[in-house]
């Protein structure tokens, strides 16, 4: 392991994703964060966007310069929104830095379904064949040594978490996938919009982008590439009146006649080497709140006899291992250090 202090930079730190990578790599024993960027901000310091920063990163936002971010950085990390990073990370690749995108732009291999889904240009053929979908705990993904990874949707982590293990051991029909996921009102960003608007979202609980949301094709991709076949699912997101937290409920068709202690089984040896995947026992059953602030998913499981159906139950919080977290998760192992370094944080409870 290298004691060498790897310097990086975090493109969109104004934002929730780029403000949580701060909150983990200040903890980092390997990495100096050594400048902040913001297109809408450069100039300022980040302590008058985030308070809390007072005293604890005195930095000044930088803009969006990858020659000048190369004279400073090593790595730099892009928490920007779909359709930015399709643009900026060739630049910050030929500037000589390592990439790990937080965006959408480099996870679909298909540039169709990217158009269909994202409703933007895609990004270069030649740069998104070089990047890897860090999906930490996917079986023989190998992020060691690259230049580009392309870290995770929120969702797409919460669900692939909870039925990677089964699709791979044909424990499942695969034609018979439903997730049924809610969110936290932090996945929509920190831009004010009707849709974080909190006498909208207040005692309130709705759906949206009901069959459209484009973690669909992701999590298609992924499962497709485990079971050898194409998988469709039927996905349905929701909003829930909570600042942090995802949960994934998915319901599917068993083959096998496994029982529920198998199952459990099955996922536990599945993760047994992955340390931020907790499997919980049989009749219990994860909650939002008991992985926030932290790198943790955990998983729970109710097996219906009567239907055969199977229901996993997959929490995660949203900007950590839905996204910062995983991004810092995905950076150890592209460096070949331990994947917990700066990330063995207690959930915060209550």
């Amino acid at each position: 392991m290298s004691s060498h202090q790897l310097k990086v930079a975090i493109v969109g730190s104004t934002g929730y994703g780029g403000v949580e990578l701060i909150r983990f790599l200040q903890h980092h024993p390997h990495v100096t964060i050594t400048s902040v960027i913001s297109a809408s901000s450069s100039g300022k310091p980040i302590s008058e966007q985030f308070p809390h920063l007072n005293g604890m990163l005195d930095m000044v936002l930088d803009g969006v310069d990858p020659q000048e971010t190369a004279s400073k950085a090593d790595l730099v990390f892009l928490a920007t929104p779909s359709g930015v990073s399709s643009e900026l990370v060739p630049r910050y690749l030929e500037a000589g830095l390592k990439v790990i995108d937080l965006s959408g732009d480099y996870r679909l291999k298909d540039t169709d379904v990217y158009e269909k889904w994202y409703k933007h240009q895609p990004a270069p053929a030649d740069v998104l064949a070089e990047a890897v979908y860090g999906l930490c705990e996917l079986k023989n993904n190998d992020v060691r040594d690259v230049r580009l990874i392309s870290n995770p949707g929120c969702y797409s982590t919460a669900s692939l978490l909870g039925l990677l293990p089964a699709v791979e051991a044909g424990w499942v029909n695969t034609d018979t996938i439903i997730i049924d996921a809610k969110s936290g009102v932090s996945g929509a960003g920190r831009g004010t919009s009707l849709t974080a608007h909190y006498a909208e979202m207040n005692e309130n609980f709705k759906a949206y982008k009901v069959n459209k949301h484009q973690h669909i094709p992701e999590i298609e991709q992924v499962l497709g590439e485990v079971a050898g076949k194409p998988v469709q699912v039927t996905f349905t997101t929701h909003l829930v009146p909570m600042t942090r937290g995802i949960m994934s409920t998915m319901y599917m068709k068993t083959n096998g006649g496994h029982s529920e202690q198998e199952w459990i089984d099955l996922y536990r040896n599945y993760y047994k080497e992955r340390p931020f995947v907790r499997v919980r026992s049989a009749n219990q059953w994860p909650a939002t709140k008991e992985v926030a602030g932290s790198n943790y998913c955990d998983i729970g499981f109710a097996l219906d006899e009567r239907t055969g159906r199977m229901t996993v139950i997959s929490v995660i919080d949203n900007l950590v291992k839905g996204a910062a977290g995983q991004a810092i998760q995905n950076l150890n192992l592209m460096m070949g250090w331990d994947e917990t370094l700066g990330l063995n944080m207690v959930p915060v409870y209550p």
